[in-house]
């Protein structure tokens, strides 16, 4: 994938100006690993009169496969074949408008800290992108772009020179031009528009695609003729999220038509409303509990067994104190739901390295998880049959033996306080047991006995003077050797 950004200028304003606005030096090629393969930035002309900046995206066929989870484009199970025979390396998709927002980050914002008064100048600018997928045809390239003040050129590129009776294939060659245009508006204009005229995602459309589509389309979205088509087709066609983005569109554009601040229209709902405070949920103070716990224990490498759909992994990521995160499940299908949750796809490199996401038992020992500072078994020990506790016990505590050891269970007499919860009824229905404050004290100090830890214990939750708090939680620190040798 190609496109080139291009500029002229005058011995007062040189065209090198570019270099600053991009933050890459013309003097300089660079490379940038991205989810899908290695972005190039490099300057095949620098000086005063005039200057191209190129992005070259080298895709990963084989990564891109892999993390499409063994789908074909667009997510066809039956696209064996076209996992790797496709346009991906070579026309410029939704990939190239990933890689433009991630290695031209701070230009799309219009932030220069080195030159503070260059993104707001408009220059002229000239784009080419050689092949461009476009499901429409010049016509639709022309009705996105024009209406921006573009002047468009949009060649149809034939499906074969040698054969001009096939006829146009679905590429164009893309050509835009504009006298003043500032670099930040361009570079979000292809953001939005070069994966509405691809008509494809090549990752996973979750709900935060509608802000990255409302913040890129701040000031020309709203007002655009194509707004409908733009919006459905940049969020792939997910009626809720195309729904929620028209809804905030027109709030700003009834704003500008007012000439008035989005917030003063919508204001349907009485601000004291707004400022009512909720009560935290039980799972919330959960993870606070738990990541306030490791982090007086002093772990930087923590692992998450029975993670589930991956709550706590991505509490965890948010703390640069935890240098790396292992979440471990017996379930596939929870771990690709964290796989989700986390945006691993499009996780930078830097912190993608810190967070690994393993299938596993905790009925069995298991090397990898060895070494490690701390292991939270977060409402996992209630999940499992009596019997199999010696088991979880031996892979946590004497195998894999952490320095800390974090579990959490529910307190069984508090649910007399639950007024939706019958009596004699378990929280959850896969829920094997739920421990009374003294079981639970019990098996641990049992557990802590038998394996050289110390143990105390957290209440979790609102602590009730009658019944206890909602969730219990033990803290293992392990012992010196000569501490556990004398145990």
């Amino acid at each position: 994938m190609f496109l080139t950004l291009t500029t002229t200028g005058t011995p007062e304003r040189p065209a090198t100006d570019l270099g600053f606005l991009l933050h890459k030096h013309p003097e300089k090629a660079q490379a940038f690993s991205t989810s899908y393969g290695t972005a190039h930035v490099l300057y095949p002309e620098a000086d005063a009169e005039r200057c191209t900046a190129a992005l070259l995206l080298e895709v990963d066929a084989v990564a891109l496969v892999r993390r499409g989870k063994g789908k074909g484009r667009g997510g066809a199970p039956d696209a064996a074949l076209a996992q790797y025979v496709n346009d991906r390396p070579y026309a410029a998709s939704s990939l190239l408008a990933v890689a433009l927002s991630g290695v031209f980050s701070s230009a799309m914002r219009g932030v220069c800290r080195a030159r503070p008064e260059l993104p707001a100048t408009p220059r002229p600018l000239r784009i080419e992108v050689p092949a461009l997928p476009a499901r429409g045809g010049p016509a639709l390239v022309r009705a996105l772009f024009e209406p921006l003040g573009w002047t468009v050129t949009a060649e149809p590129v034939p499906l074969d020179t040698e054969f001009p009776a096939w006829g146009d294939s679905r590429y164009v060659r893309l050509e835009l031009e504009s006298a003043d245009r500032t670099v930040a508006e361009a570079l979000r204009h292809l953001y939005v528009l070069l994966p509405v005229l691809d008509d494809a995602k090549h990752y996973w459309v979750s709900p935060d695609e509608v802000d990255k589509l409302l913040r890129a389309g701040e000031g020309w979205l709203a007002g655009h003729p194509e707004q409908k088509l733009i919006t459905s087709r940049f969020l792939s066609r997910r009626w809720s999220l195309t729904r929620q983005a028209t809804e905030r569109l027109e709030l700003v554009r009834l704003a500008e038509t007012d000439d008035s601040e989005v917030e003063e229209i919508d204001n349907a709902v009485e601000a004291e409303t707004e400022t009512e405070e909720r009560p935290t949920p039980l799972a919330v103070r959960r993870r606070e509990a738990i990541t306030a716990a490791l982090k007086a224990s002093g772990a930087a490498r923590v692992l998450d067994l029975g993670c589930g759909q991956g709550q706590l992994v991505q509490a965890l990521l948010k703390d640069p104190a935890f240098t790396e995160i292992v979440g471990l499940d017996v379930s596939m299908r929870a771990l690709t739901i964290a796989s989700r949750r986390l945006k691993l796809d499009r996780m930078g490199e830097r912190q993608a390295a810190r967070v690994q996401l393993l299938q596993g038992s905790l009925a069995y020992t298991d090397r990898r998880l060895k070494g490690y500072d701390a292991a939270v078994l977060s409402e996992v020990i209630e999940h499992l049959d009596l019997p199999r506790l010696p088991a979880l016990e031996y892979a946590v505590f004497g195998s894999a033996r952490p320095r800390t050891v974090l579990v959490t269970t529910p307190n069984v007499e508090y649910n007399v306080r639950w007024e939706s919860l019958p009596a004699g009824h378990v929280r959850h229905g896969d829920h094997r047991f739920e421990w009374t404050r003294a079981q639970f004290r019990a098996w641990a100090e049992a557990v802590a006995a038998r394996h050289g830890y110390d143990v105390g214990f957290e209440p979790v939750g609102p602590d009730d003077p009658e019944v206890g708090p909602p969730t219990q939680m033990a803290v293992f620190t392990l012992t010196t050797p000569k501490e556990a040798k004398a145990a």
